[in-house]
């Protein structure tokens, strides 16, 4: 039995057979079709049709998407991709595969990926926390993700400022962005890169890239220095929140600010004020799949433990 799991991106769509074993075997990727419908269906169905000449077999197709399918109306909300949003994506693909199609969102998908290391086993409830071009999460237990009652679990990134966030970050005086889901203050446009940036803009008053200001960071310049710790207080209260209800095993980072390997050392030395007294820290690790755990966690779609 051959696992394929897909990456839908904006502008490339991914995929990749696996073994049992998730290792890989094969990858091919595609430009996304951006308007027609039809189109992209052909395009996804084109990949898994190569695949299985290739493997002379009918793999599994699992699929991971930036947004989720709508459990009640089997509708995708897929918004950066607009030929596939708001369409029944599993339905027609799964009548043009003629198999199983199961799809999840791509947060959930990389905390699938690092779930199933073999190091990571051990950890029943795995938190995935992504810090790239926005926030995000995914929630795994016992190697299956939650996606919730419509399917929009994890969408952590739209959780929004607290009380010592906003003190943190000077009250009246604090920077408030407006979210792509139409609130403001959501952690999308705090705890990622782009926030990183935005913030160290608006609180220092100058414009620089996130490898520059990790750069004069660790060559000690006091700006960024002040800057950093900053943010990591910011980080440990709002992760803090996400740690006291949900109450993970492990946690692990992925996204370009995972990079950071400060953090690491950082992070479990802040939270513990921002957690109840009988809380514990719980494990923290950087990804060790980067940009192949979305197709590998989209292939675990259909293993289990």
């Amino acid at each position: 039995m051959y696992y394929y799991g897909l990456d839908i991106g904006g502008t490339k769509i991914e995929l990749a057979v696996f073994n049992q074993k998730l290792e890989k075997l094969h990858s091919e990727r595609v430009n996304t079709p951006k308007e027609d419908y039809h189109e992209w269906i052909e395009a996804v169905a084109g990949l898994v049709e190569r695949a299985d000449c290739l493997f002379e077999c009918k793999g599994s197709v699992g699929i991971g998407i930036p947004g989720f399918v709508n459990r009640e109306t089997g509708l995708a909300e897929i918004t950066n991709i607009r030929a596939a949003d708001n369409r029944p994506i599993i339905f027609d693909l799964s009548q043009r595969l003629d198999r199983e199609v199961r799809a999840e969102n791509d947060a959930n998908c990389f905390a699938i990926s690092e779930a199933w290391a073999e190091e990571n086993q051990q950890y029943p409830f795995v938190l995935g926390l992504i810090l790239g071009t926005g926030f995000g999460g995914g929630l795994v237990f016992n190697g299956k993700a939650h996606s919730g009652h419509v399917g929009m679990a994890g969408e952590l990134g739209h959780i929004q400022l607290n009380y010592h966030a906003l003190k943190l970050l000077g009250w009246d005086k604090a920077p408030i962005y407006e979210c792509g889901c139409g609130n403001r203050a959501c952690l999308d446009t705090y705890l990622s890169g782009r926030g990183f940036e935005m913030l160290y803009r608006d609180l220092k008053g100058e414009t620089l890239s996130a490898k520059t200001i990790i750069e004069r960071f660790y060559a000690n310049d006091a700006t960024a220095v002040s800057f950093v710790q900053l943010f990591i207080e910011l980080t440990a209260i709002s992760i803090g929140n996400i740690i006291t209800a949900l109450d993970p095993d492990m946690i692990v980072l992925g996204g370009g600010l995972s990079n950071f390997d400060y953090l690491y050392q950082a992070l479990p030395k802040a939270l513990p004020a921002h957690l109840m007294r009988s809380a514990v820290v719980p494990v923290i690790k950087k990804a060790k799949y980067g940009d192949s755990g979305g197709v590998r966690g989209a292939a675990a779609l259909f293993l289990s433990r």
